[in-house]
């Protein structure tokens, strides 16, 4: 039997909740909202997590394309990913739009 696969879409939004899954990368990702760009030593200090810890964040962030980075020896910078993020911001205000039942009462 075949397996089902899911739409593009709700693969995309799927990604991306599961890469915002924790307090520490919306923390990054709130301080790099604030920024033009921003090192890594920058988002260390601005948490209270280890170095590794904050790299392993940045990498998950990077994956689902929300942040790049770039090196700049010795340091590397990041900022959001601005067409990704125009991409997540759709995705979820469609998910979180979605109409309810007309009865509204399958749940009562």
């Amino acid at each position: 039997m075949a397996q089902k696969k899911y739409c593009e879409e709700t693969e995309n939004l799927a990604r991306i909740a599961k890469a915002l899954a924790h307090p520490a990368r919306i923390a990054i990702m709130q301080f790099l909202a604030k920024q033009d760009t921003c090192y890594f030593g920058d988002i260390h200090e601005e948490l209270p997590i280890a170095k590794a810890t904050v790299s392993q964040h940045l990498k998950e962030l990077k994956a689902a394309g929300l942040i790049q980075g770039e090196i700049e020896a010795p340091k590397v910078k990041y900022c959001i990913e601005p067409e990704n993020w125009k991409k997540a911001q759709v995705l979820f205000k469609d998910f979180f739009n979605m109409k309810l039942c007309k009865k509204n009462s399958c749940c009562k």
